[in-house]
């Protein structure tokens, strides 16, 4: 018996494995698969650059005291800077006017839009694609112009509204809507919502289109009324961007009023319309107080972060997805 008969007939678990022979990839194999990262690289530089490189600096600031004057040095301060910011006076009326921002603009930012939404979801593309551009136009406005607008309608003498409000509605004294503490935090919320009314109805609606419309054939069928439809079907399955949209009202509500506070009423009067933007924004470029600012700045960090982390796990127990 020859060898290549004996290696064929021995037992099959007693062969020896044939060595594996490794394959090295040439650089242009490794190469390739770096490719997406490459590609990548310019956006990830500009990110760390202009978003994680300012947040640093902050988180650094906070713990000095400088005023901005490059000849002037930075003197290490620790935990004072934030001490100072929690024991103002300003602040506990600035946290409770942010909460009044939040709350104010919600009925803008969820139920007026859901409501526009769910009422032009059956109306022609056309049409459709009319109003869509007509509703989003406030939201592409200059807020400084915005401002200049509804300082025009409201004030006190020559104001539109005043006007319709006095031959209309008898209205003896006019409103002070910018210089009336009783007003003036109203009126930034409602020129903040009004704003924002056509970004969320945009949002709402395009969730509509991805909506499988069996559902509503079905209902049809089940001989269900436009409420049921709406209360069972639409909502439900508009959860996700509800929560969403709930999310960004809850953490930039401030923020997007912080311009019309700075045009039209300058944190005042009394105080009566400062927020926690408006503040950082006070001590950072008015006084110079970087460091207080910049302590401002991590607290509101801090902040809304934890927000948003408690907002993220009550979408991941509410929300109903369409699988």
């Amino acid at each position: 018996m020859n060898l290549d008969t004996a290696a064929t007939s021995a037992p099959i678990g007693k062969r020896q494995a044939a060595p594996r022979v490794k394959v090295r990839k040439s650089w242009p194999v490794r190469l390739r698969g770096l490719k997406p990262y490459l590609y990548l690289l310019p956006v990830m530089l500009s990110i760390a650059y202009w978003i994680y490189r300012p947040l640093i600096q902050t988180f650094r600031l906070s713990f000095y005291q400088w005023n901005l004057l490059p000849t002037s040095p930075e003197k290490f301060v620790g935990w004072e800077n934030f001490r100072n910011i929690v024991t103002l006076p300003e602040m506990g009326k600035a946290l409770l006017n942010t909460l009044y921002y939040t709350i104010g603009v919600i009925p803008f930012s969820l139920i007026i839009p859901i409501a526009i939404a769910i009422m032009t979801d059956s109306i022609g593309k056309r049409s459709k694609n009319a109003y869509r551009a007509l509703i989003f136009l406030p939201m592409i406005m200059a807020p400084v112009a915005v401002s200049s607008v509804w300082r025009w309608i409201m004030h006190p003498t020559n104001g539109i509204l005043n006007r319709t409000l006095q031959s209309w509605f008898g209205l003896g004294e006019p409103i002070r809507f910018f210089t009336d503490e009783r007003w003036a935090i109203w009126s930034v919320t409602f020129i903040t919502g009004w704003k924002l009314i056509g970004f969320s109805t945009l949002i709402f609606s395009a969730a509509m289109t991805g909506i499988n419309k069996e559902y509503y054939e079905a209902a049809k069928i089940d001989r269900a009324t436009r409420l049921q439809t709406i209360r069972y079907i639409t909502l439900p399955l508009l959860s996700p961007t509800i929560l969403f949209m709930a999310m960004l009202s809850t953490l930039f509500a401030s923020e997007w009023s912080f311009s019309y506070v700075n045009v039209l009423t300058q944190g005042g009067p009394l105080n009566s319309t400062t927020n926690i933007y408006y503040l950082l924004w006070k001590y950072g470029f008015q006084t110079f107080s970087v460091g207080w600012s910049s302590a401002a700045a991590v607290l509101i960090f801090l902040g809304f972060g934890l927000i948003a982390l408690g907002f993220m796990k009550l979408t991941r127990k509410l929300s109903f997805f369409d699988d």
